[in-house]
């Protein structure tokens, strides 16, 4: 990791969580050089180990999200086991969790647990509903969540049905939350020297990550499917080729003006259903008719190259191969490979002064690192004493 600063270089981690939410911030956190330990149950681990896709290697799924982290295994209900884990939380900085709400407690593992012999802690839990309220103690998956945030009732078609995302969107931005909360607790930590119990909960994150169905809720009216047209904005869509479907994307009047320029239209920007954003978005259809005349002779590879030419911004619809491996991503280091597994995974998308944060780990085998656990624990927090 020569090449890149390990802005997190120093800060332990205690990881209990498990799957996707948990481990993404993790991952995050020990690629910004945090020592990162996945806490395992005994003969059985994360459970991301067991979900495919699998190779000869094991999951990849596992791999992409635990790059770089250490794995003990640690029977969380013996009082043996018990007593070891909170010598090694004294030498920890963070503690992230994802049981449902109150689990800590009933293990002992809970903030004020942690907090007790660990003051200045920074301690992240993940759930569906957060640790309050009456909600709280529900089970919640990220289809669960989208369609309770709304988002799954604003996607897709008209005609159609709520569609999910095609990601597990509520898990990821949970995740990505909780590395930025602990981020900024370790911060506020380094200058106040306290410690925080940072609540992510995926439902508050979900809505957060709704600005522009937030924007349109404000203004009296209900967010609605619109398919790929943007809600608000026109021309903001995917447009009919001859081999397929160009996205074209215009959100100002100058933009537009070049874009009508392009499809030889030039009157398009004096006529009153089009002169003003607003308008445009009032008078879609009559506008895709606009652009379809012109765009339905063409492939999407011209139309990318005229609009390009023009300064309109563009795209072909790519897959994901096509987007990761592509000309589009070429020389962006985007993904790297597992050195023992050789499964590529996404790296870090932050740069920090222009190199991509990377661990050097390889994604653990399960409980890889007993015997650093049992070792070290208790001669570190002696030292930190």
């Amino acid at each position: 990791m020569d090449a890149t600063k390990q802005l997190l270089h120093g800060v332990r981690v205690a990881d209990f969580s498990r799957v996707l939410a948990g481990p993404y911030a993790t991952a995050m956190l020990a690629d910004q050089g945090a020592e990162v330990f996945k806490i395992e149950m005994p003969g059985h681990g994360d459970d991301s180990r067991h979900l495919g896709p699998f190779t000869e290697t094991g999951s990849t799924y596992f791999t992409s999200l635990n790059r770089g982290k250490r794995s003990i295994e640690v029977d969380l209900k013996d009082a043996t086991s018990h007593e070891d884990l909170i010598d090694f939380i004294r030498t920890c900085d963070v503690v992230v969790e994802n049981f449902r709400p109150g689990v800590a407690a009933k293990l002992g593992l809970s903030f004020d647990d942690i907090k007790a012999v660990k003051p200045d802690i920074v301690y992240a839990s993940i759930s569906g509903f957060g640790q309050t309220g009456t909600q709280a103690k529900r089970p919640a998956y990220d289809t669960v969540i989208q369609a309770l945030s709304g988002l799954m009732s604003a996607t897709g078609f008209p005609e159609g049905s709520p569609t999910r995302v095609g990601e597990s969107i509520a898990d990821v931005s949970a995740g990505v939350f909780a590395a930025f909360g602990i981020s900024t607790a370790l911060f506020h930590r380094q200058t106040t020297g306290e410690g925080a119990h940072i609540d992510i909960p995926m439902l508050d994150v979900m809505l957060a990550m709704q600005p522009t169905n937030a924007a349109i809720h404000a203004a009296g009216a209900a967010p609605s499917r619109v398919g790929n047209r943007h809600p608000i904005s026109a021309p903001f869509d995917t447009y009919r080729g001859t081999d397929g479907l160009v996205v074209i994307a215009v959100a100002n009047d100058k933009l537009f003006a070049a874009l009508a320029d392009a499809l030889g239209k030039p009157e398009l920007v004096t006529d009153p259903r089009f002169a003003t954003d607003s308008a445009r978005s009032d008078n879609d259809e009559a506008l895709r008719a606009e652009i379809e005349e012109f765009t339905t002779g063409h492939s999407v590879t011209e139309l990318c190259t005229i609009f390009d030419a023009a300064g309109v911004p563009n795209s072909p619809v790519l897959d994901f191969a096509e987007a990761l491996d592509g000309p589009i991503t070429e020389g962006r280091e985007l993904s790297a490979k597992d050195p023992r597994t050789g499964h590529t995974y996404l790296h870090h998308p932050i740069l920090v002064d222009g190199a991509r944060p990377t661990s050097e780990l390889p994604a653990p085998h399960l409980g890889e690192h007993n015997a650093e656990f049992g070792t070290s624990a208790h001669d570190e927090q002696r030292q930190r004493a």
